[in-house]
């Protein structure tokens, strides 16, 4: 099962934490896990590329643990509201995008929220 958590600061999506494989099915042939990847990396490109802003991810290949974060998200690290709202609502979007699947593949994803304060890099401050 892979277990994604989502983390947010007051209104604010910032970051996501995923771990454990699917298990749908064997590997090259898993539709969840491949779902997960695919919406990971699309969160990761539109927020460096498009949005050109922070994004800060480690992905573990072996263990499949990957966590992503973004101070830009948060008011106290991006002066641009519009740019704040699009990433925020980026991760939001995802977020809900697996609720739904959870739907269908409850037995191999799990998602939750937390409320967790920024815990990156504070030196990004701007």
């Amino acid at each position: 099962m892979t277990k994604v958590v989502f983390f947010k600061s007051g209104d604010y999506y910032w970051g996501f934490e995923e771990q454990g494989h699917a298990g749908f099915a064997v590997d090259g042939n898993d539709i969840v896990c491949a779902s997960i990847s695919a919406m990971t990396m699309l969160v990761i490109n539109a927020v460096e590329v498009a949005y050109a802003s922070n994004i800060d991810y480690e992905i573990d290949e072996e263990t499949t643990n990957v966590r992503v974060s973004s101070c830009s998200a948060l008011p106290e690290y991006e002066q641009d509201e519009k740019k704040r709202y699009a990433i925020s609502g980026l991760i939001m979007a995802y977020y809900y995008q697996l609720i739904d699947l959870v739907e269908d593949y409850y037995d191999y994803l799990d998602v939750d929220v937390i409320e967790k304060e920024y815990d990156g890099d504070k030196k990004r401050k701007k």
